[in-house]
């Protein structure tokens, strides 16, 4: 086979497959150009679905008819000249490969006036002949058009889909476009029909307005907003748990002002939700990482959707850590509509550890600097949230009269207990509904891992070591993992390849089912994989301990230990959902009960 020199018009079009994918790739590609060039206003024309026509015009600084040539021959460009421009990267084009690439496999046709300049001038490109350049009419700004798509690349023509299809995929463009640059004007028709028209947002009020003609008014209604500054600044909304999605349609990550979807900054979101989202669902964000160009690669996809980090590891912490601290946030507040909005969340939220916790009959608390003596904790975890015995004594009403401060006590006065699963509760708004087993166990959870922080977790030894029978591989995972158990009261040994025993276990699980918590401690492990897994298999532990041993159903509390719990709540991280993502309250107003009794008409 012999060896030869390609024509130059086959490695364009070859190349132009990896950054030309679909329509939407080109539009992308134009939009960018655009923006690069200081557009304050930006408009979009697609006919069949981009492959008949796609037309982009802005107003911004114009290419000179000397350079409309050299613009559209391969690695031409304006945004870079040494390697040390392409370390610092601050536009969203620099290969010079767009317009190149869009020519060999279209119609191309740029017209352009320059600032400063006498007449504007156009040139065409028809399978990689150029046509000009030579004058024409046109105002400041450039105007692209890309005519008759793939028209010499028939096989790539065939894999499109249909028009419908390719326009969505444009429209989806447009708005990550519009997200990433507010204040600049966007338009997109169809045809002869306008299908978005967004006027530049040049305050908060109209930034969000446009978030909602994006995306749609409840994200906002059901988000927290995000605000990190640092070496690094994160802003932007996050959705709240309970508004989590199944699937991931209203995720849109910006670094820099571009667009991406990489890999790294989504496992950060995950893992700052992991202990409030509900399994199987995802958490819709939209979220705009600044950070010095200087400590991120934007060269490494052909479309430039994923980038390399200079120091991945502290990015993906400070992104994870920016995010739990919003979602931290997630606490009862006097006048919120319950864990379904956002009205009911309080911005920031104290420190655990300078909070006391009390109960009917105990009130103790961790600081944040100063150690737990063993005996006093041991006694603190086993009174987390102390229950009193079954109760066969009426429940019995508050007093009439009775004066609640809204403000200190956010979830209101508890009233009654409904069949052994919910606490209900009155404030002066309506009636509150909790969930208490789901919030006994956030409650739990919280306080599991304050207390984690100053110390291993107090521990009861077994009378009779207890042997506990496993798959080889997880008896493996659990030895690996010897220490850190060690840390949240368990001692473990092995028997046999497939055979551990258990000689102790943490107070709270004393009296649990050893052996089956046990076998979740090894699923929960297992789970547990990529970054921060062992922090998170540390969590998941803890959380199995809280789940064993909140309240269960069916247990009869008293009104002040029903309180005691919504007063918990009310200084609890998280204290909306709970560990598993569940809502823990919610809010039935006045007005709705009356309208369900026709009062008032």
């Amino acid at each position: 086979m012999t060896i030869r020199v390609l024509p130059s018009n086959l490695v364009d079009q070859i190349a132009a497959g990896e950054v030309i994918e679909r329509p939407a790739s080109v539009v992308k590609e134009l939009l960018e150009n655009a923006l690069d060039a200081g557009a304050g206003r930006i408009e979009v024309d697609i006919e069949g679905g981009g492959l008949q026509l796609i037309r982009v015009r802005d107003d911004g600084c114009g290419i000179p008819a000397s350079e409309l040539a050299l613009a559209v021959q391969r690695h031409a460009t304006s945004k870079i000249a040494t390697l040390d421009d392409l370390a610092a990267i601050e536009t969203l084009g620099f290969r010079g490969e767009a317009l190149p690439s869009i020519g060999s496999v279209a119609k191309l046709r740029i017209a352009s006036h320059a600032l400063g300049a006498e007449q504007a001038a156009e040139l065409r490109v028809e399978g990689g002949e150029l046509i000009g350049p030579r004058p024409a009419a046109h105002p400041q700004g450039t105007t692209i058009e890309v005519r008759d798509l793939f028209f010499n690349v028939p096989a790539r023509r065939k894999f499109m889909r249909a028009e419908a299809t390719e326009f969505g995929h444009i429209q989806r463009c447009v708005e990550q476009l519009a997200l990433a640059v507010p204040g600049v004007g966007l338009r997109l028709r169809r045809g002869e029909r306008v299908v978005l028209d967004l006027p530049a947002a040049d305050s908060d009020a109209a930034r969000q307005a446009r978030i909602s003609k994006i995306v749609g008014a409840e994200f906002l209604e059901q988000a927290l907003p995000v605000q990190s500054d640092g070496m690094l600044q994160l802003t932007g909304w996050i959705g709240l748990p309970t508004a989590a999605r199944t699937h991931t349609d209203l995720q849109y990550w910006f670094v820099n002002g571009r667009a991406v979807r990489d890999r790294l900054l989504g496992s950060a979101v995950r893992v700052a939700y992991r202990d409030v989202l509900y399994g199987g669902r995802h958490p819709a964000y939209i979220l705009d990482l600044r950070i010095d160009p200087r400590l991120v690669d934007v060269n490494a996809h052909p479309q430039k959707w994923e980038l390399r980090f200079r120091d991945s590891r502290a990015v993906h912490e400070y992104v994870m850590r920016a995010v739990e601290r919003t979602l931290a946030a997630t606490m009862p507040v006097a006048g919120g509509q319950g864990a379904v909005s956002a009205a009911g969340l309080v911005p920031q939220s104290p420190r655990m550890g300078q909070l006391p916790f009390t109960s009917t009959h105990h009130s103790f608390h961790f600081g944040p600097a100063q150690a737990v003596p063993a005996a006093d904790a041991m006694q603190a975890l086993r009174a987390l949230w102390t229950v009193s015995e079954p109760t066969n004594e009426p429940t019995q009403s508050l007093p009439s009269g009775v004066i609640m401060d809204a403000g200190a006590r956010p979830l209101g006065q508890a009233i009654a207990q409904l069949h052994g699963l919910y606490i209900l509760a009155q404030d002066a708004n309506g009636l509150i509904i909790v969930d208490m087993h789901a919030a006994h166990e956030r409650v739990l959870y919280e306080q599991l891992k304050q207390q984690r922080g100053v110390g291993a977790l107090p521990s009861q030894q077994l009378l009779t070591p207890l042997s506990v029978e496993l798959a080889e591989h997880e008896v493996d995972s659990l030895l690996a993992q010897r220490d850190r158990l060690a840390e949240l009261g368990f001692e473990i040994g092995q028997l046999a390849p497939t055979q551990v025993t258990v000689r102790a276990v943490p107070v709270l699980l004393a009296r649990s089912d050893v052996a089956e918590a046990l076998r979740t401690v090894v699923r929960d492990l297992a789970a547990e994989q990529g970054a921060h897994h062992l922090e998170g298999a540390v969590d998941q532990v803890l959380g199995t301990i809280a789940c064993r041993s909140a309240i269960h159903a069916g247990r009869r509390l008293t009104l002040p230990e029903m309180d005691a719990l919504l007063r918990q709540m009310e200084h609890t991280e998280r204290a909306s959902q709970c560990n598993h993502g569940r809502p823990t309250w919610t809010r039935i107003t006045l007005a709705e009960l009356d309208s369900l009794f026709l009062r008032g008409r």
